[in-house]
């Protein structure tokens, strides 16, 4: 009879009546409680804001620019064809059962085990840390091209100081805004986040009404430094209304120098910079803890959230395309503002996007950090994020992952580091589809996902994606990525994790030892191919190493099996003696570093008990080796 720890308990379909899971493991802090965030709160929302980040407002014009309409709806279809396939993914293992909190981390390490599990959510961890210091950096830019006393905009109060330390100094304030609201609980960012989306959703609709109800307009952009030091000749951008010719101008492509920094646009580096802007599909997985039905509310507010980003985004590129000339796509990148019957709230929508993916990006770190904490993968350092509230809110995770964004703050600029953030999500995104991969492939008999949208077909193709996405976006941090993985996962092993979650591995193993040996046939066999097959019984495992050895080197390559007998009757005792024992005769032939297999059997004589062997083990021809043969 299975134990209250046994995994057919831990691991059973939801009921109507939900799962009580134990304090331990990568559960959600405190408990059923602590669930009480919905679909559109705790999925959609989240989601919609990660994916449309600052992107959405001041690099619609950079890649509709350089890449022209043609090539920017390729681009596009590309993006988003490789996230829904892990968004088919993330469903699949989603709807297949119970969902804790970890989000991402949770779904990758239940299905690979704690090496690879806990080295990919240590990196999608510091991804969002990454993450959430790379917005406020963002926001903190924004902020100073318009007020900034050092801006060379035409409008703008100009008050605020600038310089490393100033920035640093906004970037800490504005970090310690969104921490406070992330340490107050799940149910005040959801507020937050909401009134964020109301924010974000009309200024997005004052710039979609604004490209019909604006007439044509001159815009004069800011004049551009030459190469001597000397400034190039202004420029004047053209905003033509709907027109065809402008349509027409802007089909192709016309890749230039990129004013912010110098550097020659090709398809990879726009394509790098959309694929940036929409890497926050895990962002309502990560706050599975907090959902109250996370199983339906991830697949469907995650399918909700790409299907609206993806039609926002096309008619952006729509309208840019149809109304604004190529010099003011590729010179001045916040265009919106400049054809906005109402400028102020295209900044309010550019600081609403950003100050969102921060919050986004350090709760989901949180989340992910408690759910590693939970599990001891990596000891004391994470000790700390253990701590919650009397409500369940995990704030020691919270002010720890404060204090790294902080110290990330530190590298003030930080585009380069913008590319292997986006490499290490692209990291966890192949690492889940790579875990539906191998439950499918595995056929397990507990892998039956409510949601059947996807085939092996389509998590092979999403893992090829994503690994191919990471080496066009940076090969350098690519393969940085892929070591640091593999060093994670070494010191995971050397140091040893929960063996009760299980491996994938070990059923796609079984499975295909299982279809190898129906192809199997004994009709067939020839004495040229003969392989000698052994059983060795053993009564006293301590003397009997140097035996077990020479039979392994007898074997030839063959069949050699371990035997011991034990003697009694069930029918006279309360429980089979023999099953326990199998652990210490397989530490006994991993200590003997032996290729055998072992048979244990129960029997009223040691006669029966070889004869047991013998079939049980499936030898057409038995040597047998009579040693010490005692119980």
């Amino acid at each position: 009879m299975a134990s209250e720890n046994s995994p057919l308990l831990a691991y059973r379909l939801l009921g109507d009546e939900g799962v009580a899971f134990s304090a331990n493991g990568a559960g959600g802090p405190g408990g059923a409680s602590a669930r009480k965030l919905s679909t559109f709160l705790g999925v959609v929302v989240p989601t919609v804001l990660s994916m449309f980040s600052i992107v959405v407002f001041l690099r619609i014009g950079f890649v509709v620019g350089h890449a022209g309409l043609l090539q920017a709806l390729a681009m596009l279809l590309v993006a988003y064809f490789i996230l829904a396939l892990t968004v088919l993914s993330v469903c699949a293992i989603a709807t297949n059962g119970a969902v804790r909190g970890g989000g991402a981390y949770f779904l990758i390490s239940r299905t690979l085990g704690p090496e690879v599990g806990g080295s990919i959510g240590l990196m999608f961890y510091l991804a969002n840390v990454c993450g959430c210091a790379v917005s406020l950096l963002g926001l903190v830019e924004a902020v100073l091209d318009v007020f900034g006393a050092d801006s060379t905009g035409s409008s703008g109060l100009h008050v605020l100081p600038q310089g490393y330390g100033w920035s640093l100094l906004y970037g800490s304030l504005l970090l310690g805004l969104v921490g406070g609201v992330c340490t107050l609980g799940a149910g005040l960012y959801a507020r937050a986040s909401f009134l964020t989306f109301l924010l974000v959703s009309g200024s997005l609709a004052s710039v979609l009404v604004s490209f019909v109800a604006v007439g044509p307009r001159s815009i004069p952009l800011t004049p551009r430094p030459g190469p001597n030091g000397s400034s190039l000749p202004p420029q004047v951008g053209h905003f033509t209304g709907f027109n065809s010719s402008t349509l027409k101008a802007n089909l192709g492509a016309g890749y230039a120098k990129d004013y912010t920094t110098g550097a020659m646009m090709t398809f990879a580096s726009v394509f790098a910079v959309l694929f940036n802007g929409c890497t926050g599909i895990m962002a309502g997985a990560n706050m599975s803890g907090e959902l109250k039905d996370p199983s339906r509310a991830i697949p469907l507010g995650t399918i909700v959230a790409v299907t609206y980003t993806f039609f926002i985004y096309t008619l952006l590129f729509f309208l840019s395309s149809f109304t604004c000339d190529r010099t003011l796509l590729q010179e001045d990148y916040g265009f919106f503002r400049a054809i906005s019957l109402w400028p102020p709230l295209v900044l309010i929508g550019i600081y609403a996007t950003s100050l969102s993916a921060s919050m986004s990006s350090l709760i989901g770190a949180s989340r992910i950090l408690h759910a590693l904490a939970q599990d001891d993968l990596f000891g004391v350092i994470l000790a700390p994020a253990k701590v919650v509230s009397r409500t369940g809110n995990p704030w020691g995770a919270v002010l720890y992952s404060w204090g790294l964004v902080q110290l990330v703050l530190l590298a003030g600029k930080l585009n380069t580091l913008a590319a292997v953030v986006t490499v290490f999500y692209l990291v966890a995104y192949a690492a889940v589809d790579l875990s539906c991969l191998s439950l499918e492939w595995a056929s397990a008999p507990n892998f039956r996902p409510t949601f059947s949208l996807f085939s092996w077909h389509t998590c092979l193709l999403g893992v090829a994606s994503c690994l191919l996405m990471m080496f066009l976006i940076s090969p350098g941090a690519a393969g940085g990525s892929l070591l640091l993985m593999g060093l994670l996962s070494a010191l995971l092993t050397a140091r040893g994790g929960p063996s009760s979650w299980g491996y994938v591995s070990q059923a796609l193993l079984f499975h295909q030892v299982r279809k190898y040996l129906l192809r199997l046939d004994v009709r067939k066999d020839h004495v040229k191919f003969w392989r000698p097959q052994l059983l060795l019984l053993v009564g006293n495992p301590r003397g009997a190493l140097p035996l077990l050895r020479l039979a392994n080197q007898l074997k030839k390559g063959g069949l050699y099996v371990l035997g011991h007998v034990t003697l009694g009757d069930l029918d006279c005792l309360p429980s089979d003696p023999v099953q326990p024992q199998y652990g210490a005769w397989l530490s006994l032939v991993d200590r003997a570093q032996v290729k055998a297999f072992v048979d244990l059997t129960l029997s009223p004589s040691v006669r029966q008990g070889a004869q047991h062997l013998l079939r049980i083990s499936g030898l057409e021809v038995g040597v047998l080796f009579p040693w010490r043969l005692r119980p």
